[in-house]
């Protein structure tokens, strides 16, 4: 029994949430690059750019699953973190909104690989433009109209649970806010908008390692 005990006390520690979030954000964010700068915002053909990145992007594409199960660790282990203090109403909400972001994160990433496929498998075809022009709105509608809404959906539910339960800084839910508000009206006329939201976990999981190192981890904040 107490071995038992020692084993799901360490994995309970803030210091997982903390690393997860960052892996998440890193990785996410290095995706997001690597697909923003190999896609032409208006490209409307498969141009030649789409051979010359391939590579690139079949690289951005294979990070996306161990994003997504870093978040999932993060969410698992920032549920852990709060405990008794967890809102079962927000706590439904942000879990929901946090599998449902992966859920269409996967999709995307999925009809994006289609066409990497296609191409790598019969390299001497030409994609018909009308199939790729559906291809691509398909995968631009699901990252930056729906996955990226129900993100912000997240951000909001999670930053309220943080302003209740003051798990972090104050400040923390206040960005939290701002950028979700940002990112739920503005992610279809800004295109680097999505960033903010890996940026944001980034914030929120740095914020979490430095106070376990500081032995706050088990401590309501009052900032």
């Amino acid at each position: 029994m107490p071995d038992t005990q020692l084993i799901g006390t360490n994995l309970r520690t803030p210091k997982a949430a903390a690393i997860a979030g960052i892996i998440f954000s890193v990785l996410l964010i290095a995706t997001f690059w690597l697909l923003r700068t190999s896609f032409p915002p208006q490209a409307t053909a498969p141009s030649p750019f789409l051979n010359e990145r391939r590579e690139t992007i079949a690289t951005a594409l294979s990070l996306i699953p161990f994003a997504g199960i870093a978040f999932l660790w993060f969410i698992g282990v920032l549920r852990d973190r709060l405990g008794q203090r967890e809102d079962r109403f927000f706590a439904t909400v942000y879990l929901g909104s946090g599998l449902l972001f992966l859920a269409m994160l996967f999709t995307a990433a999925a009809v994006v690989s289609s066409i990497i496929f296609v191409l790598a498998a019969k390299p001497s075809r030409s994609i018909d433009p009308d199939t790729f022009l559906l291809i691509r709105k398909l995968a631009f509608d699901l990252m930056n109209v729906y996955a990226i809404k129900v993100a912000a959906v997240f951000m909001f539910s999670t930053s309220t649970v943080a302003a209740r339960t003051l798990f972090v800084p104050r400040y923390i839910a206040y960005t939290g806010y701002l950028l979700a508000a940002l990112v739920l009206f503005g992610s279809q006329h800004l295109d680097w908008s999505f960033f903010a939201f890996p940026a944001w976990v980034l914030l929120l999981s740095v914020q979490i390692l430095v106070d376990n190192l500081r032995g706050l981890s088990d401590q309501p904040l009052s900032r």
